[in-house]
């Protein structure tokens, strides 16, 4: 997206902290900023993230320039105060924060984010967007384009599938990935990020033992908050109480869709050092959970 975004926009720099190979951060063709090369495009912010972000914060300040600044999620501690700054200035930062959850893996604990995304989803002003597929990402970036506020992108590092339905929707926030064959579905799946592949499966389990799911992708609770009373009720009827979210991280941002009937799958502890399959299978991000959540909660 950067390098297809950077044809159409002569005006869009950036970099990272010294990770751009990582967060494929890089202009290809854009050139390194220097003190002999003012035109580059491509700022090496070394390893300083407070001062990555706000020398970004200055950039988008002084107006004419779109500007965006990665590094692993882990470390949007570090340049807390100033994506906070960023918010309360509402300046169209854009933040690419990829390796976003236990799906790190080897790198363990310490480079594992678990209270990360709860804690920029209670920063006011700031979109956080948490996207499925590449088209979900592409309305990351359209957000994080056109919302005038800054925008955290919140990317996995591992792999994940195209879904046939996802796209322009994912603007809005939250939407119908895929829905119940029923008028009424017996169950809401939800999930971000790469969770949406556990719920996806768990839908197909579902439909073999005669329940009915709705898979909802929720990429950016900050817009589907912003949505009208109207579509947010077609996308999460309330009259629907069996509730299942997935997310790999803490569990407490998700209550506010489940209520307290249903069910959240999360992380509310620190991860461990061993491969990204590995430790979704150790800590329950699975289909099968996916499942299992479903069926307690129907029996209430």
């Amino acid at each position: 997206m950067i390098n297809r975004l950077a044809k159409l926009m002569p005006n869009l720099v950036g970099g990272s902290a010294d990770l751009a190979p990582s967060n494929k951060t890089n202009i290809k063709g854009g050139g390194d900023y220097s003190a002999e090369n003012r035109a580059g495009r491509n700022l090496h912010f070394g390893v300083r993230e407070h001062a990555m972000a706000a020398i970004c914060n200055g950039i988008a300040l002084h107006g004419g320039l779109q500007v965006y600044c990665g590094t692993f999620f882990v470390f949007s501690d570090y340049m807390k105060h100033a994506m906070r700054l960023s918010a309360i200035m509402k300046l169209p930062v854009t933040y690419v924060l990829t390796h976003d959850s236990i799906g790190v893996g080897e790198d363990g604990l310490t480079h594992e984010p678990i209270e990360q995304l709860a804690g920029l989803r209670a920063t006011p002003d700031l979109l956080v967007f948490r996207p499925a597929d590449g088209k979900e990402t592409a309305a990351g970036w359209d957000a994080a384009l056109t919302c005038g506020l800054p925008t955290a992108l919140v990317l996995t590092r591992q792999n994940l599938p195209q879904y046939e339905n996802s796209g322009k929707a994912a603007l809005k926030g939250g939407y119908i990935l895929s829905d119940s064959e029923k008028a009424v579905p017996d169950v809401l799946l939800m999930a971000s990020g790469s969770e949406v592949e556990q719920i996806m499966q768990a839908q197909a389990i579902l439909k073999e033992k005669g329940v009915d799911a709705r898979v909802v992708s929720m990429p950016c609770m900050e817009l589907f908050e912003m949505q009208d009373a109207e579509y947010k009720e077609s996308v999460l009827p309330r009259a629907i109480r069996a509730r299942v979210a997935m997310e790999a991280g803490c569990t407490m941002p998700w209550y506010r869709y489940t209520g307290m009937d249903g069910e959240v799958l999360g992380i509310d502890h620190y991860g461990a050092s061993a491969p990204a399959a590995k430790l979704f299978q150790e800590f329950g991000f699975t289909a099968e959970a996916v499942v299992a959540a479903a069926e307690r909660v129907l029996k209430k």
